[in-house]
């Protein structure tokens, strides 16, 4: 999660809303990102698609099985499905987000019933650090306004 934080922080020096995201499977980083959204003007570039993307590059499959997404806030509907498409195994997340979390703030994407595959989910991994981080983005950004 450190590692995410890295990230985040990545992402609130060039004015990101500061999310980061690891992936790793068999104790090995297969990739790290951090969001890119605002840069981009792309809709799709959350820290998590991002990392998810980076990972089927470099192992060359799009299942993702027996990984570990770690992620400093809870992904959204978006990144959840992706987390459920890509077969990622588990999702350990840092700040819950009350407006936009699917792995259990809002609803509950990633351990639905309706899906052929569930991923198990840890939340407030650093959770101090993490949640800091968005409450001081935003805090400098209405500042700012």
């Amino acid at each position: 999660m450190e590692l995410a934080l890295e990230e985040a922080r990545c992402a609130y020096v060039k004015g990101e809303v500061p999310v980061g995201a690891v992936l790793v499977i068999n104790n090995k980083i297969v990739a790290k990102a951090h969001n890119t959204r605002e840069g981009s003007q792309q809709v799709l570039n959350h820290a998590e698609i991002l990392v998810i993307k980076k990972a089927c590059e470099k192992i060359g499959f799009w299942r993702l099985n027996d990984s570990y997404l770690y992620t400093t806030v809870e992904p959204c509907v978006m990144c959840s499905g992706a987390i459920v498409q890509a077969r990622i195994e588990n999702v350990i997340f840092g700040a819950k987000d009350s407006k936009y979390g699917c792995c259990g703030s809002r609803m509950n994407i990633v351990n639905s019933d309706k899906f052929n595959h569930k991923a198990n989910v840890v939340a407030g991994v650093l959770e101090n650090k993490c949640s800091q981080l968005i409450t001081d983005f935003f805090k400098e950004l209405r500042e700012k306004k």
